[in-house]
């Protein structure tokens, strides 16, 4: 498969958009291959976990998220489900549940129905495959707004005091296992 083709499909221009996106997604896609290296016990797919973090915010340009040059129309919490639309039309359905479920620590229903979180309502979005659970814990460690900074683990659970204590600990369980 060949996921720049795919992204150049959704950002035909070399603009700033598709810079943050390739620059985010390759830093997520390294700490993963990085994490599949340093652990060798996990059956990780690393040529599949390297496709899918360099696709996991394909939905990003339909969002409205002006510090990050997107000027779509949907809030932005919406990108992994609109990234998971995108790569089902694809053909590619472990990927789409890869952009789906890698928001904060994954979005159960009861916190889609809580929060009224504008997404489908019928389903949780919670990272179920090792390889899900690996791209979601590696892209909690970059943003797009400060593309230069590496979070550290505790800048890192704090970014994710927002999503709950539940979302805190589902991170320190995975810092557990990956680190």
């Amino acid at each position: 498969m060949d996921y720049e083709k795919i992204i150049d499909k959704y950002y035909p221009e070399d603009d700033e958009l598709k810079k943050i996106l390739l620059v985010h997604s390759r830093q997520v896609a390294d700490r993963c291959l990085l994490i599949a290296k340093k652990h060798p016990e996990l059956p990780l797919d690393k040529e599949f976990l390297e496709e899918a973090a360099m696709l996991h915010d394909i939905g990003i340009f339909r969002c409205n998220a002006p510090s990050i040059q997107c000027v779509g129309s949907e809030p932005y919490i919406c990108h992994g489900y609109i990234g998971g639309e995108l790569l089902r039309q694809e053909g590619l359905l472990r990927h789409a549940l890869v952009c789906e479920r890698h928001t904060g620590t994954g979005l159960s229903k009861e916190q889609i129905e809580k929060q009224q979180l504008p997404l489908p309502k019928d389903r949780s979005y919670e990272p179920e495959t090792l390889e899900e659970q690996v791209v979601c814990y590696a892209d909690k460690f970059y943003s797009k707004s400060h593309i230069d900074h590496v979070r550290t683990v505790v800048e890192t659970a704090q970014s994710l005091e927002i999503f709950g204590p539940e979302g805190v600990q589902k991170f320190l369980k995975w810092v557990d296992m990956f680190e």
